[in-house]
């Protein structure tokens, strides 16, 4: 094989996954990095829940990121499966060690926290809750072994189809309610 030919191969193999990759460095980048997630999981306040006000109606309304109450230290994180599958993927790896490093930081290691799994509505709302299970799971496994977060502080909850973020009919694939959403629960 010619210099030649071992070029244009290449450069289709970079064409064919730059589109991917270009998918990929999208979904890092929405999720939040370790200081942000360290700011959206502290309490407002300590011990003392305050009423959120009353969101002004705009047309520039920020899109909901979470379905936790007002007032409620919470972030969540679009974690990449494999359809129907519970495996982390690299990509999910990469955004678990930004929360495992915030979960691990001084500002938030004296809190306990619930690590809850969503899907979207495709597929059977008895799989769907069934897999949000074991997602939820992995991601607590995989903060557990990878940064030592002790398992004490991560309750897990698989939630299925029943909080979307985005309202959407049956069997449509919304990849933002593909999610695990972490809740601050308190010391």
């Amino acid at each position: 094989m010619t210099l030649t030919a071992r070029a244009l191969i290449v450069l289709g193999a970079a064409a064919l996954l730059a589109p991917g990759l270009a998918s990929a460095q999208r979904n890092e980048a929405a999720n939040p990095g370790m200081r942000e997630l360290i700011e959206q999981l502290q309490p407002t306040t300590r011990g003392i829940r305050v009423p959120a006000e009353a969101p002004s109606p705009s047309a520039t309304a920020p899109a909901r990121t979470t379905t936790a109450p007002p007032g409620v230290g919470a972030a969540s994180i679009s974690l990449r499966f494999a359809t129907g599958s519970a495996v982390l993927t690299p990509e999910a790896e990469r955004s678990l060690d930004e929360l495992g490093r915030a979960l691990a930081s001084p500002q938030l290691a004296a809190y306990r926290f619930r690590i809850e799994g969503h899907t979207d509505t495709v597929g059977s709302r008895e799989s769907n809750q069934a897999l949000s299970e074991r997602r939820a799971a992995a991601a607590r496994d995989y903060l557990t072994s990878r940064h030592r977060i002790s398992a004490d502080r991560l309750d897990v909850i698989g939630l299925g189809e029943s909080q979307l973020l985005v309202a959407t009919p049956d069997e449509a694939a919304e990849a933002r309610n593909r999610r695990v959403q972490v809740i601050n629960l308190g010391g």
